[in-house]
């Protein structure tokens, strides 16, 4: 049995065919399908019904991926420990960030970073929390950028920044013209929020029920800039991350109004599981995006909100 053999049995599975698995992994089919071939037989189980189209993959074949897999993933551990104890700052890293961050963190910081560090080969991915903490858990992916704290064991928070909410009330609304607003300005404010799977939706409901948010009905979008549309052109207001604030064109720009202080704002965190050893890639991450993010945002008295239910 070998590494190589294991890593053309995934393929397989994953793409579900022996030639497209031969292609993504550079080699020919005939080699692939003859040292797929040669672990079933050493095996003595059959992984693939050959015989269906597409391949499937037999009950005993699962249970040969899944421990094909783990020993994949510890074997690629090997790398890390000699450059964690090296600390050398290269390989790739696997990075996922929850999407109402990427838009406006991701242009700050990348190609910064890429360019200090050419070594490194960055594969970023949006994910929501929850499957940003299962993807952390099972190795899919090396870090994330995730909304805090995640009350996670497994998991180490290091805190990044921390992003106010600002409210986005459009002119004919009857809370425009306020220099500051205060949490309890949002009863039957009208306020739109972004829909299921959200960790803000989720900060946002932390500060207000949503019987305070919206008494007669519930509109919701997965978009900041679908919420300040749907703003101007209705008698609603929202609530979006101080950041997004600042890619606004002039007119909606005016339409923005800060909280009292302690602002609510949300923790935004590099994390990942405790058992992680790419640490001198992750920490140079951390430290170019705390390092850019100092001029973006003013830091006051703010308030955490969770970004779980």
């Amino acid at each position: 049995m070998t590494i190589t053999q294991l890593k053309y049995t995934l393929a397989v599975a994953e793409h579900g065919n022996f030639t497209t698995a031969s292609d993504k992994c550079f080699v020919t089919q005939p080699t692939l399908s003859m040292q797929v071939q040669k672990l079933e037989e050493e095996l003595g189980v059959i992984i693939f019904n050959r015989s269906t189209k597409p391949l499937q993959v037999t009950d005993i074949g699962l249970k040969v991926l899944f421990q094909a897999k783990k020993i994949i993933d510890e074997s690629s551990r090997m790398n890390d420990v000699i450059s964690e104890e090296k600390g050398i700052v290269g390989g790739t890293l696997k990075v996922g960030i929850i999407p109402t961050v990427s838009s406006t963190l991701l242009p700050l910081f990348l190609n910064i970073f890429t360019k200090k560090h050419k070594n490194v080969e960055l594969k970023i991915e949006e994910f929501n929390t929850e499957t940003i903490i299962q993807k952390l858990e099972d190795n899919s992916i090396d870090c994330a950028i995730a909304a805090t704290p995640l009350n996670n064991d497994k998991i180490i928070e290091r805190p990044l920044y921390y992003e106010p909410f600002v409210a986005y009330v459009p002119e004919h609304h009857f809370l425009s013209g306020n220099k500051m607003l205060e949490i309890n300005d949002l009863s039957n404010g009208g306020v739109l929020i972004l829909k299921d799977g959200h960790c803000f939706r989720n900060q946002v409901l932390n500060l207000c029920t949503l019987e305070d948010l919206n008494k007669q009905y519930e509109l919701k979008s997965g978009s900041f800039e679908t919420l300040i549309n749907l703003s101007n052109n209705g008698p609603w207001m929202t609530i979006i991350p101080y950041l997004h604030s600042k890619n606004l064109i002039k007119k909606n720009l005016e339409n923005i109004i800060p909280f009292e202080e302690p602002s609510p704002a949300r923790e935004i965190s590099m994390v990942y599981s405790n058992s992680q050893l790419k640490l001198p890639v992750i920490n140079a991450l951390t430290t170019t995006i705390s390092s850019v993010i100092r001029g973006q945002i003013k830091y006051n008295d703010v308030k955490i909100m969770s970004p779980v239910s």
